[in-house]
């Protein structure tokens, strides 16, 4: 969400012609858009903010702007922090952006402006995406569940879902472009539509988008058990673009510590819903995410979580220590876990992941899988890299015939175009050979992170 909102004000800018540096020396302006979700994420924006500093000193005429969930819920206190700082704004208010910056260069005082509610959804806008083959996607903001540790609902205000055409233009442009993948963006997926005059599902919003020709694969995050629903793993079943990868947060595996989390399910309802997608999906893969450390854990709570881990055996989890967020109810629940004992109990939960990550990793060995091609592998530039349905990333190579011919057109930059109908910045980036195709790959070796494979002539 945080990336795809960073894309949203490159391609805003754009428009009032300014361009994208990666040399701070020569930046007219510096935005940090934040997240606040951690303590540790938010103390790396200060700590970014003073590595900054020393360019405002050489160029005084830079402005500096922090945007994002820290710049909602803590303006006061980076402009006490960092009175370098020029400007600073909300995640609500991001449309203000060009007109916040022209103030803001004036120099005559620090701009500061935080909503409290969305005014309105950034339809009109461009947006600068990075990839040309895969496009976040963004079809709600917002959250209405108000878990106990979470500072979302403060930063980025309630529930509300995008319109259904408006999401449909957005992806069918998107499509007219070379796009192969969206993923599907929101604080809680399952929840959209409601409210709404549409009427319309998330179920029903998938099935809309699997009519979209030239889209190959759909993903989404993030869903909430409470809302997962039989009808949502009957079209992630039967529809073939709707990848069968889902992430479900458990973050717990104690039925005491989700109570006090209000996650608003027990552990056997999250069971029974993992059984379900595993009897009903061939080849699903699962993964999750975990807190560590949450007030009141015991090590009978602890227990429980490594029980629900090994039984599952998730491909993947997000793991995170406890952290206490102001505004939270958690933050003020008795019972704080120590901190060597949070990290004592992160890194047991981490090496018992990595040993079913790779013992998963390791079935594919042997096993043909369809690969939607990214590009040159980062760690190899001799081999292509791309991710499997279930987003499993795997590096691999060609017959030598067609590695020559992969290395004379993987080279151009492309364009970018500006679709004035929806206000959609999009690259039409040079795709080389096989880029933005996908192709069959034999899995011939697994490690704990990606897969190694062999095009299958």
């Amino acid at each position: 969400m945080n990336k795809y909102d960073s894309e949203k004000m490159a391609g805003m800018l754009r428009k009032y012609n300014y361009s994208l540096t990666p040399d701070l020396n020569s930046a007219d302006v510096v935005l940090l858009n934040t997240c606040s979700i951690r303590e540790k994420a938010e103390q790396k924006v200060f700590s970014k903010l003073g590595r900054i500093k020393k360019y405002k000193v050489k160029n005084p005429n830079l402005v500096i702007g922090v945007g994002g969930c820290v710049g909602q819920i803590s303006s006061k206190a980076i402009l006490k922090r960092a009175p370098y700082v020029d400007l600073v704004f909300g995640t609500l208010n991001i449309h203000r952006l060009p007109s916040l910056l022209e103030t803001a260069s004036k120099g005559n005082a620090a701009v500061s402006e935080i909503f409290s509610e969305a005014e309105q959804y950034l339809e009109d806008y461009p947006i600068s995406r990075k990839s040309g083959i895969q496009a976040w996607v963004s079809i709600m903001h917002g959250c209405n569940n108000y878990c106990s540790y979470c500072v979302v609902p403060y930063t980025r205000g309630r529930e509300i879902s995008r319109k259904c055409n408006d999401i449909l233009n957005e992806i069918k442009v998107l499509s007219q472009h070379g796009y192969k993948e969206v993923t599907l963006l929101g604080q809680n997926v399952n929840s959209y539509g409601k409210g709404t005059e549409e009427g319309i599902t998330f179920p029903g919003l998938l099935e809309k988008i699997n009519e979209i020709p030239g889209i190959e694969r759909i993903r989404f995050v993030t869903s909430h058990p409470k809302d997962f629903s039989k009808e949502l793993i009957r079209v992630i079943k039967n529809f073939d673009k709707v990848c069968e990868q889902i992430h479900l947060p458990a973050q717990s595996g104690s039925n005491k510590i989700l109570s006090l989390m209000n996650r608003k399910y027990s552990l056997k309802d999250y069971m029974e819903k993992i059984n379900t997608l595993k009897s009903s999906i061939s080849g699903v893969a699962l993964s999750t995410d975990i807190i560590v450390g949450f007030p009141g854990e015991t090590k009978q709570d602890f227990q429980a979580t490594i029980d629900l881990i090994t039984k599952i055996e998730f491909d993947s989890i997000f793991l995170f220590n406890f952290s206490p967020r102001p505004e939270t109810v958690a933050a003020k629940l008795p019972g704080q876990v120590n901190e060597k004992i949070k990290q004592k109990r992160f890194n047991t939960l981490l090496d018992l992941q990595k040993g079913i990550t790779l013992k998963l990793n390791k079935r594919l060995e042997g096993k043909n899988v369809d690969i939607l091609v990214e590009g040159k592998s980062k760690t190899n530039l001799d081999k292509l890299t791309g991710r499997t349905r279930t987003n499993k990333i795997v590096n691999f190579t060609v017959r030598a015939g067609t590695a020559a011919k992969l290395k004379l057109n993987t080279s151009a930059d492309g364009d970018e175009i500006f679709q004035k109908e929806i206000g959609s910045e999009v690259s039409n980036a040079g795709k080389g050979y096989l880029t933005g195709k996908i192709v069959p790959v034999k899995i011939v070796r697994s490690g704990l992170y990606s897969l190694d494979g062999q095009v299958i002539n």
